[in-house]
């Protein structure tokens, strides 16, 4: 193979895992649940690539010959925090910044800055909180803290969070406004993720010289080491670059995260933008999926769920679906994968790089011919 690309639909659940109960998020399913809310899902694209062979979603053909590998994956999670960080974790955070902090608890990003921004312009003290995900978040109005005094605390709450309390991310969220109409700064946040913990995907992909490509904010994920990536803020954005790359890029790895599912409609229950997300990616993929070689594989995904319809506004412990499309590929049911690793170990042999630490390639069961 000579390109793979790799789409990341952010948040696009897909029915709750097996211990969604354990993470509060029994009853979640994003698609499941936004299919019923709208009166059922017209996809054309989607279902003819088999999305209702994974599972029954309203409105969605099971398919008798899908153009895709179809099956779901399910995530291995970080720790997390519901109830907060240890009071040992906030003291050391406390001592290493010189300032106090507020809040420690999960929370909504907006929500937490209008109930603790004004004691926050008074004292000082950063606002800490998480999510639902392995998140450790420090907020701060950049008229009482510096930017870059906020960076920095981040770095050193980074270096901090090791071994047993290794968050997948610390995130910077600066804001700006008075009490009462306070706003996130969003264009200054910034993310601090955990250093991948062995080699992966792209460090394999690196060292033959492969070449990578990221979009949206997929570096984050590899704390930038061996992936470098242009950000997009909307899906429109992402799926531009994603034409630009089918037209210009002739080998290596596209790793494309499109954001809106899960940025701009699951963390903001709204099911409206979201249903209308889903039909302009439908749109947006038959004039994609023209432009594929015959030697490509275009794999999507999701990395977890956010749906719309529960009173949550954080992410959810979800399965993910999987369609994995190429001219030479077989649409074969690919079944309920263990982990998100397959796909990762499925693009290392498409390669031909060394075989990663986890996981398990599907490559022989989805290709026509030897490869």
């Amino acid at each position: 193979m000579r390109r793979f690309f790799l789409i990341v639909l952010d948040g696009l659940g897909c029915g709750a895992a097996h211990d969604a109960a354990a993470y509060g998020d029994a009853g979640s399913d994003t698609l499941g649940n936004v299919a019923r809310a709208v009166g059922g899902l017209s996809l054309p694209v989607l279902e003819s690539l088999g999305l209702g062979n994974i599972r029954p979603i309203e409105g969605m053909a099971r398919v008798a010959a899908p153009r895709a590998a179809h099956g779901l994956m399910l995530e291995r999670p970080f720790a997390t925090y519901a109830h907060g960080f240890p009071r040992a974790v906030l003291e050391g955070f406390a001592r290493r910044t010189g300032r106090g902090w507020l809040g420690n608890k999960a929370a909504s990003g907006t929500a937490i800055i209008d109930e603790l921004g004004a004691a926050h312009l008074e004292t000082g003290d950063w606002i800490v909180y998480t999510s639902a995900d392995s998140v450790f978040q420090v907020a701060a109005h950049e008229e009482k803290v510096p930017l870059a005094e906020l960076y920095e605390a981040c770095r050193k709450a980074r270096e901090m969070l090791s071994g047993e309390h290794a968050v997948s991310r610390v995130i910077a969220r600066p804001f700006v406004g008075a009490p009462g109409a306070f706003q996130r700064a969003s264009h200054h946040r910034k993310d601090f993720s955990i250093e991948p913990v062995g080699r992966t995907l792209v460090d394999a992909l690196a060292e033959r010289g492969i070449p990578r490509v990221g979009i949206g904010k997929v570096d984050d994920l590899f704390a930038a080491r061996n992936l470098t990536s242009t950000h997009t803020p909307t899906n429109g954005d992402a799926y531009r670059l994603l034409r630009d790359a089918l037209l210009g890029v002739d080998l290596g790895l596209v790793f494309a995260n499109v954001i809106e599912f899960d940025q701009s409609w699951g963390h903001r229950n709204d099911v409206a933008g979201f249903h209308q997300g889903l039909r302009e990616l439908d749109t947006e993929l038959e004039g994609l999926l023209a432009l594929v070689r015959p030697d490509d594989v275009v794999a999507f995904t999701a990395d977890h769920g956010n749906d719309p319809t529960t009173p949550s506004t954080d992410h959810a412990r979800e399965n993910v679906p999987l369609l994995v499309f190429g001219p030479k590929l077989r649409p074969v049911d690919l079944g309920q994968r263990a982990t998100f690793a397959d796909l990762g170990q499925t693009c290392a042999e498409c390669f031909g790089v060394p075989p990663l630490a986890a996981g398990t390639s599907f490559l022989g069961d989805v290709m026509r011919e030897a490869p």
